[in-house]
């Protein structure tokens, strides 16, 4: 599993030159009501009370995005019919209601087409009711490449991924597949199988084509490892969570139309609150969600990409970091909710750049709210509603410009700064 590093020594010395210039506006923090010098407040603290420089802030991910580039170079999105690594490239016809392959390494029983070794696979036709499975040696990569393919399977996952070292999932250029679930899951195996592609292993997707994805009774795409995303063009239409995994969401590039009866993006580890981030380095997002459009129990960090937001929350994460991108939110709770969703970071909100705007439903809502620190460096934050900022510690605006309801502010408008109260009716249960 790979992690990312949060980078704002820039930031860090921006800060300390505009401190040095012309001051800094800074609102008190802290109980004790004593202001932070902006060096102090550009550091995430630890939940033991201890301070760490923000590039440590998220869990520690030693692959840059520059590594997933080079890979994706290897891996080149347009040729869809190459075999990957001098594999040979073999090919799967399915047939309605059965298949047949032209080499080695598949097994087929009926309308289920089983993998069972390392290689280039090029899927074309339809699968009525039925499923391909991918059960490699765990040292084995294995790439899918969909090629104008149809599959529904009425009970069961349309790609389940049993076993592989790595599986890469391709929609070949200039076409269209549709994968679907019928409306049920039955269990096959002891996996709790709930989502149109299921992934027990690594997966990751690159490939300029569409894949359309209807699941009517669970999640669109599920990786209990890691999910990374690097091209193409998906639809994904969910009934609970579009995209999830439990240890890490990569995205670089692509373009996404997401609906979801829960969380757009979702990355959560069950069994360790000190795993499930999201990367963001690029893409074209529109996220409709009845809960979360995007939600990391660990950290979320957004350097670039064109994001347009619909629901009950827009970005939530123990830290959210927005180095870049081009966000417009619409959310009718919190717009960006830094919130104790893992034990192992203190909540934070930090802005370093990009063009955000947040739009806020009447009622009890925050457009940017943290339970714990708020720190905008830079960019453009554009917040609209009737409850702004609101955050449990300390906020400052050490540069970037912010509008709270169509003015441009020094200060952050904060509801509950420091551990105060929250208007009329004091502390505001959370």
């Amino acid at each position: 599993m790979k992690r990312f590093t949060i980078k704002i020594i820039p930031f860090l010395l921006a800060a300390l030159l505009v401190l040095a210039g012309c001051g800094a506006a800074v609102t008190p923090s802290g109980s004790g009501g004593s202001g932070k010098a902006a060096a102090a407040d550009t550091t995430a603290k630890k939940t033991d009370g201890s301070t760490k420089g923000s590039e440590a802030t998220a869990p520690a991910n030693t692959e840059s995005a520059e590594d997933d580039t080079d890979e994706q170079e290897q891996e080149p999105a347009q040729e869809s019919s190459a075999a990957e690594d001098g594999d040979t490239e073999i090919r799967i016809a399915l047939n309605g209601t059965s298949a047949e392959s032209d080499g080695s390494g598949v097994s087929i029983s009926g309308s289920a087409v089983t993998i069972t070794a390392g290689g280039t696979y090029v899927l074309s036709g339809t699968l009525d009711n039925g499923y391909v499975t991918v059960d490699a040696d765990k040292e084995e990569k294995v790439t899918l490449v969909l090629d104008s393919v149809t599959i529904n399977s009425e009970d069961f996952a349309a790609i389940y991924v049993v076993s592989a070292d790595k599986v890469i999932i391709k929609p070949a250029e200039g076409t269209t597949s549709t994968l679907s679930n019928g409306g049920s899951f039955t269990p096959i195996d002891d996996s709790n199988v709930d989502a149109v592609i299921f992934a027990r292993d690594d997966v990751t997707f690159n490939g300029e084509g569409t894949l359309i994805i209807s699941s009517p009774a669970g999640h669109g795409v599920v990786g209990k490892d890691d999910v990374k995303i690097k091209d193409g063009v998906y639809e994904i239409d969910a009934y609970q969570t579009a995209i999830k995994a439990n240890d890490t969401i990569e995205i670089s590039g692509g373009t996404f139309s997401l609906t979801a009866g829960s969380d757009g993006l979702h990355a959560e580890n069950n069994d360790d609150d000190t795993l499930g981030d999201i990367l963001i380095t690029g893409g074209d997002f529109r996220i409709y969600a009845d809960d979360d459009a995007i939600h990391a129990t660990t950290v979320l960090q957004i350097d670039d990409g064109t994001f347009e937001i619909y629901g009950a929350e827009g970005l939530e994460a123990t830290v959210v970091t927005v180095n870049g991108g081009d966000i417009y939110v619409e959310a009718t709770d919190d717009g960006i909710n830094a919130a104790h969703n893992s034990s192992a970071y203190y909540p934070l909100i930090e802005i370093n750049g990009g063009y955000i705007t947040v739009v806020m439903g009447a009622g009890d809502t925050d457009g940017v709210d943290s339970n714990g620190d708020i720190v905008i460096n830079g960019g453009t934050v554009d917040v609209t509603g009737r409850s702004t900022f609101d955050c449990d510690g300390s906020g400052v605006i050490n540069g970037g410009t912010v509008i709270v309801n169509g003015q441009e502010v020094s200060t952050l408008p904060n509801q509950m700064m420091g551990g105060g109260g929250f208007g009329p009716g004091g502390m505001r249960p959370r």
